[in-house]
């Protein structure tokens, strides 16, 4: 009886008609992977850690690296806020 077997998968050996380019057109990759080093980095905290500061060092955009830092200091001064840091102490005494 065919209640109990299990239907087999059909194999086809389709190659594209009008592809010309590199490689296997079927091959899944990023996008980015010959700008980015930090695709698959090192497994481990430190290895994202150093990859990440890598690709931030190396970063050619100066901008960017500005709107970080001042995103970061907004979040500290905002943190210190929140639990009641007495900010006083980083402006002048008059």
């Amino acid at each position: 009886m065919g209640l109990m077997k299990l239907k087999k998968n059909r194999k086809y050996n389709y190659k594209p008609r009008f592809y010309k380019g590199e490689g296997s057109p079927f091959e899944l990759k990023h996008k980015f992977d010959d700008q980015r080093t930090t695709v698959n980095p090192a497994k481990g905290i430190k290895g994202k850690l150093n990859a990440a500061l890598d690709d931030y060092n190396h970063n050619p955009d100066t901008n960017v690296n500005k709107r970080v830092l001042l995103i970061i200091a907004i979040l500290v001064f905002l943190f210190l806020f929140i639990i009641g840091f007495d900010l006083s102490i980083f402006l002048p005494k008059s």
